[in-house]
């Protein structure tokens, strides 16, 4: 991740992206705290609702418009003008501020949303453009955690000074917004900020396109039903597409609810702490985010999705059950932790999987899709707070479409969310370092050999590589009923001393096929930490595959809780250096493997020095 921030344009970038949501955040943090302080119970909600409704309005009306402007145009010019565009908002919102005038401080968050919509796909899609396919997963973390820094910083430094200039000298919102008047430049000065530092970002866009918009074409919704099928092209992408706007929608609702709730639930009527407790969901989503990177660091970990929409319905759960702002704050950070897993790895998919051309039209869809989600579901809550229902009974429907989502989620990365699980397991108390792992050939079959040190050497040399491994496995191990299931679904092959020969026949199948098998030549996990012998049973694999073979060595799990030679310190976390070798001829024989696996780490420290 370091790398990434060395290529020119990423740190101004970051810049531009968090002063648009700070400044963004700062109008609707001060139109939703004068609703706070004017209105009760379900008149407080609906306004909500109402606010939180023009700000995702723009996303659906403006789809079509959005999404052509990303792919005709560079999309460093988009940003550019869009932050030009949000001076001038700015500007009238300040002159609203100053007059009283609160409908129309209220219609100006449509405005501001506008301009945010316009400049969306354009942030997004600019991330694969800046940092290409390498740091793409990078890319969305820092994306989302420099977003989720400005919505908090932003949430709790205008709260604060909206707290500590009104006090309490006002009757009405009209007499609030003349009292809080001067934060109204402080809008204006992000906004001409972020003009001039968008006007340096570089131009990434490598060919012209030749696009037209025609508006009579929009107006009649032809465009509206073109682009919804390239988003809906692929499956994989519409199905993120969707997942994300679950999601979003399961967070808008708990957001627009929670203010009521713990004012009317906890008795708490000070917004420094309803923000607070907002604020420290967004620190969690920070922390989520680059947690979230750090698990892709070499592929995207599309099963950390899975993982974290599953956490955030039993958080969910759980929130009519917390009695103490404290309770509540723990969970809202949880949520935000779990919210990263889920928003890093769909959203850099969905990049990843678009093709160029259609990147912007397919971003610009992403937000569409999510916005109606969100829409839908600040309906649904308007609808119950104008019946007085109980928030509660929204929450509990929130829990039902988390189950919803999981669910969804599982069905589509089950194997990635259980390798996943197994790397967020490991790495508490390992921290693994792989070296020579572009040895490892993109595709075509390979045999990977290597020494047995642990029980979970399997899983130490899976996380790192994209491609599934098919590991020849102890046929009485993989009988077990506690992990057949998951074994057979992990694609294991089975192998016995008396039925060696249909093992090797399967594996030899595999790597016909371009699969990846690996196996451990000693048999048995060392007793003593050194290598041991090698038997020569994989040489029955038939070599006439399209591939090679690649060996590796671990150091550093000798003496862990799952090797033999058991002498760790619980509280001490492991070093673990995995080298791989250059690819072999397939041909290679067995004496010949055991020493280049035994000298791998001294060959690369020799080379390193």
């Amino acid at each position: 991740m370091k790398d990434m921030f060395k290529i020119l344009g990423v740190i101004n970038y970051l810049i531009v992206v968090f002063l648009n949501a700070f400044t963004d955040l700062g109008h609707k943090i001060i139109i939703q705290n004068t609703i706070f302080k004017v209105y009760d119970g379900d008149m407080q909600i609906v306004l909500t609702a109402i606010v939180n409704t023009l700000i995702i309005l723009p996303f659906i009306v403006a789809f079509s418009p959005t999404g052509f402007l990303a792919d005709r145009y560079p999309k460093n010019e988009i940003m550019k003008y869009s932050a030009l565009f949000a001076v001038f908002i700015t500007l009238a919102i300040t002159y609203a501020y100053y007059n009283g005038h609160f409908y129309m401080a209220f219609i100006f968050t449509f405005l501001l949303a506008f301009q945010s919509a316009i400049y969306g796909p354009s942030k997004y899609g600019y991330i694969k453009e800046l940092v290409g396919i390498k740091f793409i997963s990078s890319g969305n973390g820092a994306v989302q955690a420099v977003t989720t820094v400005a919505i908090l910083g932003g949430m709790l430094f205008y709260t604060v000074l909206f707290e500590v200039i009104l006090k309490d000298s006002f009757v009405t919102k009209e007499d609030i917004l003349t009292t809080i008047a001067p934060l109204g430049w402080l809008l204006v000065l992000g906004s001409v900020i972020q003009f001039f530092l968008a006007l340096k970002l570089p131009n990434k866009m490598n060919q012209d396109s030749k696009k037209e918009f025609n508006f009579k074409r929009y107006f009649k919704g032809e465009y509206l039903q073109k682009n919804m099928k390239i988003v809906r092209r692929k499956k994989e992408i519409f199905d993120a597409i969707i997942a994300l706007g679950l999601f979003w929608s399961i967070s808008q609702v708990i957001l627009a609810v929670f203010g009521e709730y713990a004012k009317s639930e906890l008795g708490v009527t000070n917004t420094i702490y309803i923000q607070g407790v907002m604020t420290l969901a967004g620190i969690g989503m920070v922390s989520g985010a680059i947690m979230a990177a750090n698990f892709s660091k070499y592929y995207i970990n599309t099963g950390l999705a899975a993982i974290g929409s599953s956490a955030i319905t039993i958080i969910v759960l759980l929130i009519p059950f917390s009695s103490s702002m404290i309770t509540m704050s723990i969970l809202f950070m949880l949520f935000g932790i779990f919210a990263g897993f889920i928003m890093v790895p769909l959203n850099a998919q969905i990049q990843f999987l678009s093709p160029r051309v259609h990147l912007g039209t397919i971003l610009a869809g992403n937000n569409f899709v999510q916005n109606i989600f969100m829409f839908s579901f600040l309906v649904l809550t308007t609808i119950f707070a104008y019946y007085g229902m109980n928030a509660k009974i929204l929450i509990y429907t929130m829990v039902l479409v988390g189950l919803y989502l999981s669910y969804m989620l599982f069905k589509r990365y089950f194997v990635m969310s259980f390798w996943a699980f197994l790397e967020i397991i490991l790495k508490t108390r390992y921290k693994f370092t792989y070296l020579g792992l572009e040895n490892i050939p993109d595709s075509g079959g390979v045999l990977l050999l290597g020494n047995h040190v642990s029980w979970v050497d399997w899983a130490i040399i899976q996380i790192p590589i994209k491609r599934r491994l098919n590991f020849m496995i102890d046929k009485d191990i993989y009988n077990w009923k506690l992990f057949k299931k998951a074994l057979k679904k992990g694609e294991a092959i089975p192998i016995s001393q008396k039925a060696s020969k249909d093992a090797f026949i399967d594996a030899s199948k595999r790597l016909k096929n371009g699969k990846i098998v690996a196996l451990f030549p000693e048999g048995q996990i060392s007793l003593d930490g050194e290598t041991g012998k090698f038997y020569k049973g994989y040489e029955l694999i038939s070599s006439d595959y399209e591939g090679k073979i690649v060996t590796f060595f671990i150091d550093g799990m000798n003496g862990s809780i799952f090797s033999k030679t058991r002498n760790s310190n619980l509280f001490r976390k492991r070093d673990v250096r995995v080298y791989f070798s250059k690819p072999l001829h397939r041909e290679t024989k067995t004496q010949e493997i055991r020493e280049i696996i035994t000298n791998l780490k001294e060959k690369h420290e020799t080379e390193q020095a």
